[in-house]
């Protein structure tokens, strides 16, 4: 039998030494169409989740990406003994130096990563559950690495912090707003008045506007011209492109026309005229909070009026107004985004070695990833590094 059949048809019951979980059962799905009528039950409202793991986020992102990259689909389904799911871990697994890697769906495009749980269930999680979740695991995986997963979503905690972690890479600028606040608890009256002194030069062009695009011709008209802007962007920076990988452009557009309630999978919001587009901003938006994916701004005269800053104040107007209590502009800590975001999202990266072998590749994980957050908080080391790369990239 080959190892995807018998991810298929295999049903673990816990281990003996975990009676004290609710979880009775674990499911490992390899394939993506009977993994999703759970998964989209796990969208409705009683569930604990981020936008990131959306099932019509990371289903294109495994079919048009993922495979390309050798991940396959490994998706965990816990239940309890009434086969009432409790937790979805939308994972993908690839193999490389004979080591079985388990990571979350979703690569470089995900700023935070987490399961999928029943609330109620994740709010009384603890130890011997996430052993019953993991122990039948084994047979299939030799390490789980889970990276960039927020600590808590909505001040709820997240039920992967129960376990040995240490602080990501890369950190998160973060905004929190006070629901009904007045606009300058959001941005200071200082900086607006700069802005606005910045945008009576977008204003004065014919057509300038804002807005949030909500039809199929007008995001795929700003997806065309994000994806000709954005490497003359990379290359000016001496950025690697990520968006020309191999199957990224189609696994954002499927997720940018996917429809979510009144809105899309990714929201594009864009400062415009009749000339040009001038500047776009694209995240995603869960009712509380709204974190920002990839943007970009226009290549003409334009953009000496710092439009992407004038497009942020619009985005987090909108979202102030209604109510939302935080937002984020996704990792790193560019100097735009300490403009706007004051905080910090507490995000944490787990190396959980499952087999004997997993112990070796979790202890190597976990010490290259130490190694580049000191170099990465170390300014001096980080700005060598980054010019011996441009020396020799």
């Amino acid at each position: 039998m080959t190892m995807a059949a018998a991810m298929q048809g295999r049903t673990a019951g816990a281990p003996a030494r975990s009676k004290a979980s609710r979880i009775a059962h674990v499911d490992i799905v390899a394939d993506l169409g009977r993994a999703e009528p759970v998964w989209r039950a796990f969208e409705e409202p009683g569930h604990f989740f981020t936008p990131y793991q959306r099932f019509d986020l990371l289903s294109p992102w495994q079919r048009l990406v993922g495979e390309i990259e050798g991940a396959r689909p490994f998706i965990v389904i816990a239940r309890d003994a009434e086969q009432k799911p409790l937790a979805l871990l939308p994972l993908s697994l690839r193999q490389s130096h004979g080591v079985r890697t388990a990571c979350f769906m979703g690569g470089k495009h995900t700023t935070f990563n987490m399961g999928l749980w029943n609330a109620e269930f994740a709010a009384q999680a603890v130890l011997a559950d996430l052993d019953a979740l993991m122990a039948p695991l084994r047979e299939h995986v030799d390490v789980l690495a889970l990276m960039q997963q927020p600590k808590q979503w909505h001040d709820r905690q997240n039920p992967f912090a129960l376990l040995p972690r240490q602080s990501s890479i890369n950190g998160c600028p973060l905004l929190v707003m006070q629901p009904g606040g007045p606009p300058a608890s959001r941005i200071s009256n200082s900086f607006r008045r700069r802005l606005k002194s910045k945008e009576k030069k977008l204003q004065a062009l014919g057509g300038y506007r804002y807005h949030l695009a909500t039809t199929d011709a007008e995001i795929t008209r700003l997806l065309d011209w994000f994806f000709r802007v954005k490497p003359a962007r990379m290359a000016e920076h001496k950025l690697p492109n990520v968006f020309a990988d191999p199957g990224v452009e189609p696994f954002i557009r499927s997720a940018c026309l996917s429809p979510r309630g009144e809105g899309r999978i990714i929201d594009i919001h864009a400062l415009e005229c009749d000339d040009e587009v001038i500047a776009i901003f694209a995240g995603v938006a869960d009712g509380q909070r709204f974190s920002m994916m990839f943007n970009t701004y226009t290549l003409s005269e334009q953009a000496r009026y710092s439009p992407g800053l004038i497009l942020m104040r619009n985005i987090i107007d909108r979202y102030g107004e209604r109510g939302y209590r935080s937002l984020d502009l996704g990792i790193g800590s560019d100097g735009y985004k300490r403009m706007f975001c004051k905080d910090d999202e507490d995000i944490f990266d787990s190396f959980v070695p499952l087999t004997s072998r997993g112990k070796l590749a979790a202890m190597a994980m976990s010490s290259l990833n130490r190694g580049k957050r000191l170099v990465k908080q170390n300014q001096m080391l980080f700005d060598l590094a980054r010019r011996l790369r441009q020396a020799f990239g």
